[in-house]
């Protein structure tokens, strides 16, 4: 539907019939959006651009400069040509004039019998505003139509080829994982100089236009509409908003419904998890996923607690964007649902160096997400397990990552990482801690300093601490704990009488600094243990 009119159409109305267009054909298919008379020389500031101007040229009578100043200005505010009447007070166009307009196809008519500028305005405003009305009513039946197609439709190729047969352009659709469809297609040598013309474009391109289409508050694809004949229309520009919204629900749907069968492949996942795949059956298994040439995997664990606060399409919407976010990051993801926890297995598809790095900027797009940051229940937890080379040995990164998430709960302060790798010390206490009495050690260390804290309600256990981290430098504990030299000369006078004086020696310190993390790991437990007795 050809939804704008042009100085061209203008010219075929019957007000024109005695007009003559003297300079700047190349411009007649300049857009006009209203028509406006103009009698002064500072205009300027007085059009928004693709006005259609009327003129006696009185303002510039017998002054070739202000006739060429009004030109100059006219043609950068984007004005779509000037209609002047010849008659009184102009009688020709100085050459100077024409020149300029056809450096710049800015279109130059001239009214060869008097006319009614009233008359013109009245007619040309009366087709625009009709035209507007005419534009709402073939949006309103587009989208209508589109939204009919949308309960059938099975691939978004449907979708192209409908903005396509209906606007007559070139459509592009890009999506995050570089694939590309052209619709109609086109040569390789042609995709190319589209694809150049695509990442070139400027903001004044009229005949490009693009749009993102986004899935969960995420980036997914771009829409992109391509003419080579004309210039794109406020028109072109809704129906591919349009377009957009609807390709969004299609992309949505879709990944819901491979969410839903993706569920009842749980089974065989748990089996995964514990060890009881062979590698020839999760081959298969992968094989029929597409799934690319895998290169080691990980496990991460989201455990939601209490997870009753979560719908099932709330928790179906949340893997969704979480597969979203992980394939842009060379990932592919296998799902499961253990009670409060999301198990998802990590297929990583590129160089295995750099599989940590893009975890973390998954997660750190998932917590900057409006999707994250929107929602009010309960934040998950994340735990992920060490990097295996075989599919056969995601059992070793599942249980890895399960002790990640223990040790999270039991560490004093809030974990400063979210993978297995990086907890050290604190996996080997949650090894001791299992398998001897580490309460009895850490007292055979400690307890002189904890029973003083406790008698005198003194800070002590936090001087030593601090005292440690610093490497026993005076000035900087003393700074730490905002307190005055001499009061730390006494505390570490009582620690030297209760832990002995040799307390900073190599060995003996290595020794109190792993009691210390020990202690506080035993002390988070105690709580956790007492807070799950409480609810």
């Amino acid at each position: 539907m050809k939804s704008s009119i042009t100085v061209e159409d203008i010219l075929c109305r019957r007000h024109f019939e005695s007009s003559k267009v003297i300079a700047g054909m190349e411009g007649l298919g300049r857009q006009v959006k209203w028509v406006h008379v103009v009698e002064v020389t500072n205009i300027r500031n007085l059009l928004n651009g693709n006005e259609l101007i009327l003129s006696t040229g009185v303002a510039w009578r017998d002054n070739k400069e202000k006739f060429i100043s009004v030109i100059e200005q006219l043609i950068d505010s984007q004005a779509a040509g000037i209609c002047i009447e010849l008659g009184i007070y102009t009688s020709s166009i100085p050459p100077e004039i024409i020149d300029i307009a056809n450096k710049s196809q800015f279109p130059i008519i001239l009214f060869l019998k008097e006319v009614q500028f009233v008359e013109i305005t009245q007619d040309i405003h009366g087709l625009l505003i009709n035209r507007q009305y005419q534009m709402i009513t073939n949006l309103e039946n587009y989208s209508q139509a589109l939204n009919k197609r949308l309960l059938s439709i099975e691939h978004y190729i449907e979708i192209l080829h409908f903005i396509r047969s209906y606007l007559q352009v070139q459509v592009i659709i890009l999506f995050n994982n570089n694939e590309t469809q052209f619709t109609p297609e086109a040569a390789e040598q042609k995709r190319m100089k589209l694809l150049d013309l695509v990442r070139a474009k400027s903001e004044d391109s009229t005949s490009i236009a693009k749009i993102t289409i986004h899935l969960l508050g995420e980036s997914y694809a771009e829409l992109v509409i391509i003419s080579e004949e004309r210039e794109l229309t406020e028109f072109d520009h809704l129906i591919l908003d349009r377009t957009a919204t609807a390709l969004a629900q299609l992309f949505l749907r879709n990944l819901y419904v491979e969410e839903k069968q993706r569920v009842e492949a749980t089974e065989w996942i748990n089996d995964w998890l514990e060890g009881e795949q062979s590698e020839e059956s999760i081959n298969e298994y992968l094989a029929m996923t597409s799934t690319s040439q895998p290169k080691g995997a990980i496990v991460c664990l989201c455990k939601i607690d209490p997870i009753g606060e979560y719908s099932t399409s709330d928790l179906t919407y949340y893997k969704m964007f979480l597969r979203a976010i992980f394939e842009q990051q060379g990932f592919t993801l296998f799902v499961a649902e253990k009670r409060n926890t999301i198990v998802l297995i990590i297929i990583n598809e590129r160089n295995p160096s750099t599989w940590k790095e893009r975890v973390q900027e998954g997660l750190q797009r998932l917590s900057n997400s409006d999707l994250h940051r929107r929602n009010k229940k309960a934040q998950p937890e994340f735990g992920i397990g060490k990097f295996v080379e075989k599919l056969t040995d995601v059992h070793k990164s599942y249980q890895t990552a399960l002790e990640t998430i223990r040790i999270q709960n039991r560490m004093s302060i809030p974990a400063q990482s979210y993978f297995y790798d990086d907890l050290h010390i604190f996996r080997l206490i949650s090894l001791l801690h299992r398998h001897i009495d580490l309460q009895e050690v850490v007292l055979e260390y400690l307890e002189p300093v904890i029973a003083y804290d406790k008698k005198y309600n003194g800070k002590l256990m936090e001087t030593l601490k601090t005292y440690l981290s610093c490497n026993g430098s005076k000035q900087e504990t003393a700074n730490r704990l905002f307190v005055v030299r001499q009061t730390l000369y006494h505390r570490i006078q009582k620690l030297e009488k209760l832990l002995g004086s040799d307390f900073m020696s190599h060995e003996k310190r290595l020794a109190i600094e792993f009691m210390i993390l020990s202690y506080e790991f035993l002390v988070s437990s105690k709580q956790l243990k007492e807070k799950r007795e409480i609810h």
